[in-house]
């Protein structure tokens, strides 16, 4: 049978002490800033991914007050590549917030936790134990991955029932002293042992009352998402270049994939029709094209859909007349495209372009 509560807290806190994870970035120095800020890397982002891209955050945006006087490009811009960008505006959205309605100072209450953009109960919990010593529970994918075998839940853990049982067992199995080490341990213990395809049962301070081990289905707990064919939309951008090679960018809208971040104009016009992209350029630029030319396609995988990309090189032989002003369009040159929030996708268009040039783009 499962361990009793008081029995998992003992053997999971017993286990971080001895092989938790003591030195990541954000544990050196664990104010509640670092802490907030690591944990929304870490949604459904790996430790390893995250590290370099905390640092390089924490380098430009050291403080709570600086982040929320950062120009939000300047923000995107240390996101990009790290994926799932509303997390990005989200957190620069709420440290406008926590300057506007708790004088800057990162809040200890939950309920003012939860509601700041980008923060549910699972990461409230997560910070407010880690950085406060607060007792709350957590349930991210590891922990939820740990307790689904540990107790033998059924389900896919994204069903109502599931989560709540889930929510059950984490309240349940939290100490009543030390919940912050608890918590990182559940979720070292997830990310480190308890992994989803090679669960090392042999090592776990757990097995020996796991019921995934006990009936041997480490493998099939925790059920997976119910598979679904993905759509896959097909988009058309245009790389357009001017004669200085200034290449032109257009923010995407707030909402949406790639919400707010810098992108390559879309056309609905298909990439084939050459004669129908010279148009569309002459009516939104003033000047027709001097050469165009299909680039290599490229397929994107979001949650819900594949994106299918079909870029188009354009070379335009005067300087357009007409979009200078527009505010959601801007004409990039050299190292600003490194300065701006920029998809990875769009940015390895940008990185193949110029190598397939011959050149680079340069600065004004």
């Amino acid at each position: 049978m499962p361990p009793s509560p008081a029995e998992l807290a003992s053997s999971v806190l017993d286990w971080f002490d001895r092989y938790g994870r003591h030195d990541l970035p954000w544990q050196r120095d664990p104010t509640p800033y670092r802490v907030w800020v690591s944990e929304i890397m870490l949604q459904q982002t790996q430790v390893g991914v995250v590290i370099p891209y905390f640092e390089r955050f924490m380098a430009s945006f050291p403080t709570l007050a600086d982040l929320a006087a950062a120009e939000l490009d300047a923000v995107l811009a240390h996101w990009s590549g790290l994926g799932y960008y509303a997390r990005g505006r989200n957190l620069h959205r709420a440290a406008v917030l926590i300057r506007e309605r708790h004088d800057g100072v990162f809040p200890d209450d939950f309920t003012a936790v939860e509601r700041l953009p980008g923060i549910g109960r699972s990461t409230a919990g997560a910070i407010l134990s880690l950085a406060f010593g607060q007792r709350h529970p957590i349930l991210d994918g590891n922990v939820k991955r740990v307790l689904t075998r540990v107790f033998g839940v059924d389900g896919w853990p994204g069903q109502s029932a599931v989560l709540a049982e889930l929510w059950r067992l984490a309240e349940y199995c939290l100490p009543q002293t030390r919940a912050g080490a608890y918590n990182q341990g559940m979720m070292d213990l997830g990310a480190k042992l308890c992994t989803r395809t090679k669960p090392d049962c042999a090592r776990c301070p757990l097995a020996e009352g796991c019921i995934a081990r006990l009936t041997g289905r480490q493998r099939e707990l925790p059920k997976p998402r119910p598979r679904r064919d993905l759509p896959t939309r097909t988009v058309t951008l245009l790389a357009i270049l001017d004669p200085s090679d200034a290449i032109l960018l257009e923010r995407r809208p707030p909402a949406g994939i790639w919400g707010g971040l810098w992108g390559l104009p879309e056309t609905g016009v298909p990439a084939s029709d050459v004669e129908s992209i010279a148009d569309w350029c002459h009516l939104q630029l003033g000047v027709r094209p001097k050469r165009v030319e299909r680039l290599a396609e490229r397929l994107h995988t979001f949650s819900h859909h594949h994106l299918r990309i079909e870029p188009v090189r354009i070379e335009l032989g005067a300087f357009p007349s007409q979009v200078r002003d527009r505010a959601d369009w801007y004409w990039a040159t050299g190292d600003r495209l490194g300065k701006l929030g920029l998809p990875a996708p769009i940015a390895q268009i940008l990185a193949a372009l110029t190598r397939g040039a011959g050149r680079t783009l340069t600065e004004d």
